[in-house]
């Protein structure tokens, strides 16, 4: 049974999600804000983390930049703000995908089961590239069996979307995906976050794997495209 931890300052909403994820097979432990939750993570060590952005004493995004000094859980945020850029925010600090309230209970378990599923079985691979369990370029070794990143030997903590994405680019060097086709691998074709969230989390990961971050040698930009892993680096098991 997995455990998601619903962080929210408003009792009903955490009511009616807790009811729901129950029925539908999930464990649900609540916080009511973000500093109370960073005690509950600390004890339920939950799978995943549905996180509201607007509340007392800690807010999401505080919430986000302590939660990700020492845990890598996929986060999910439940945000009542329409401005894109808070979302990109939130993205920034570490975040996996959003749901803008009001929000169906149906399409947050769907989004709550493709996130979890990436966790549980590894990165979606491009159709038609081999599923080797340890991807190499360079010093930069990505393994799908334990979900661990190192570069130079030292662990690069990762998100999930950002360590999916790695493996997406590195299974297939050469390769130039759109922001629109990494999207849809993410998050499938039912999401709502805009393609400029790939930016974002190439942003991230390369701020983690990079030499130079705004020299990539690994994940380059290719205009008007998309992204791609250099070709020039080897890629092997």
């Amino acid at each position: 049974m997995k455990t998601i931890l619903m962080i929210d300052d408003q009792p009903n909403v955490r009511l009616l999600v807790r009811d729901y994820l129950t029925q539908e097979g999930f464990r649900v432990v609540e916080a009511e804000n973000g500093r109370q939750a960073l005690i509950v993570v600390r004890r339920e060590q939950p799978d995943l983390i549905l996180l509201d952005i607007m509340m007392p004493e800690m807010g999401g995004y505080e919430f986000l930049r302590a939660y990700r000094q020492e845990g890598s859980a996929p986060i999910i945020l439940l945000t009542a703000k329409q401005e894109e850029s808070d979302k990109v925010l939130g993205l920034e600090l570490g975040a996996d995908d959003y749901v803008t309230k009001p929000f169906g209970m149906r399409e947050l378990v769907a989004r709550i089961h493709a996130v979890l599923r990436r966790v549980d079985t590894g990165s979606l691979l491009p159709s038609g590239v081999g599923t080797s369990a340890i991807l190499r370029a360079a010093d930069v070794v990505l393994d799908h069996t334990t979900h661990h990143v190192t570069v130079g030997g030292q662990s690069v903590n990762l998100t999930p979307s950002e360590f999916d994405l790695l493996a997406i680019l590195m299974a297939a060097p050469g390769r130039v995906f759109s922001r629109l086709q990494l999207l849809e691998r993410l998050q499938g074709t039912d999401g709502e976050s805009v393609e400029r969230t790939i930016d974002v989390h190439i942003r991230n990961l390369r701020a983690k794997i990079e030499p130079m971050p705004s020299e990539p040698r690994y994940i380059e930009t290719v205009f008007g495209v998309g992204y791609r892993f250099s070709e020039h680096v080897r890629v092997g098991e």
